[in-house]
């Protein structure tokens, strides 16, 4: 894992130091690279040139180099890191198993394995209410 902004690495570093190892023990534990010049922001489409700023992205990218998911917020809504943690177990679990997770799937819960057998019988396999929580 790896987070990329236009800002330097001593703006990293403070923020590490004075905010992130304030939320997460220890700091967060992967590499914080500078984008001065926005050229890795302009390959995934987030570099704001008038600006100068990376907007905020997200891409959930595999051991083949495919991106799989992405999501790109402005500023002023924050984003899930519960909900990115998830994504990456889910994505990890289909590699291994080929078994596909459904909304809001965690680890332990119900997987859905595709194919013919599957079709119209998903209700039968996978309940939302009791797999989310709600019933």
């Amino acid at each position: 894992m790896l987070s990329v902004s236009t800002d330097s690495h001593f703006t990293h570093k403070i923020w590490q130091e004075q905010e992130l190892s304030k939320m997460v023990e220890g700091g967060v534990p992967w590499p914080m690279l500078s984008d001065s010049g926005g050229r890795i922001g302009t390959l995934y489409g987030v570099y704001d040139e008038n600006a100068g700023v990376d907007i905020r992205g997200r891409f959930l990218i595999d051991p083949d180099f495919v991106i799989q998911a992405m999501e790109v917020m402005t500023p002023p809504v924050g984003r899930n890191v519960v909900e990115l943690i998830r994504q990456v177990q889910a994505y990890q679990h289909h590699r291994a198993t080929g078994e596909v997770t459904p909304a809001g799937w965690r680890p332990g819960k119900t997987t859905l394995k595709p194919g013919p057998a599957l079709v119209g019988k998903v209700w039968e396999v996978w309940d939302p209410k009791k797999e989310m929580g709600e019933g």
